[in-house]
This record gives structure tokens, C-alpha cells and sequence, in this order.
């Protein structure tokens, strides 16, 4: 389904209020994660971080994966 750059980015959910906490997952240059993908702990994170944003969390970014 995705292209193999899938791991030479992520999407990033960073906290309002703890610059230093974040949620990232890989996806594709897009911002789409392969839920299929994920683990189920990584789901249900992600599902969570998505339902924060606007509260918690910072609308989400693709960034560059730092090994990468």
C-alpha cells in the first residue's frame, strides 16, 4: 500500500504544553500511517494522539525520521 520511503518519515504530535513530549509514527511524505502496520500498542497511541489534538496535542507534522 505504501511506498518504501514509509520509514524515512513520521508524523508527529507534539504536546501544548511539554515541548519535550511527542507522539511520532511512521508514514509516508503525505502524513498517512499504515495502521496495519502498527502494533497494537502504536494503534491505539495513535488513535489517542489523533483524538488530542486541538487539546493536548499540536495539530500533527511530517517531519524527516532523525535515522533516516
Amino acid at each position: 500500500m505504501f511506498e518504501p520511503t514509509m520509514n524515512q518519515f513520521q508524523l508527529c504530535f507534539r504536546s501544548l504544553v511539554d515541548s519535550a513530549r511527542a507522539y511520532a509514527f511512521p508514514c509516508d511524505q503525505h502524513g498517512r500511517v499504515d495502521l496495519d502496520c502498527l502494533s497494537e500498542r502504536a494503534r491505539t497511541n495513535y488513535l489517542f494522539a489523533r483524538a488530542m489534538v486541538g487539546r493536548a496535542l499540536a495539530v500533527p507534522a511530517v517531519e524527516t525520521n532523525a535515522l533516516h
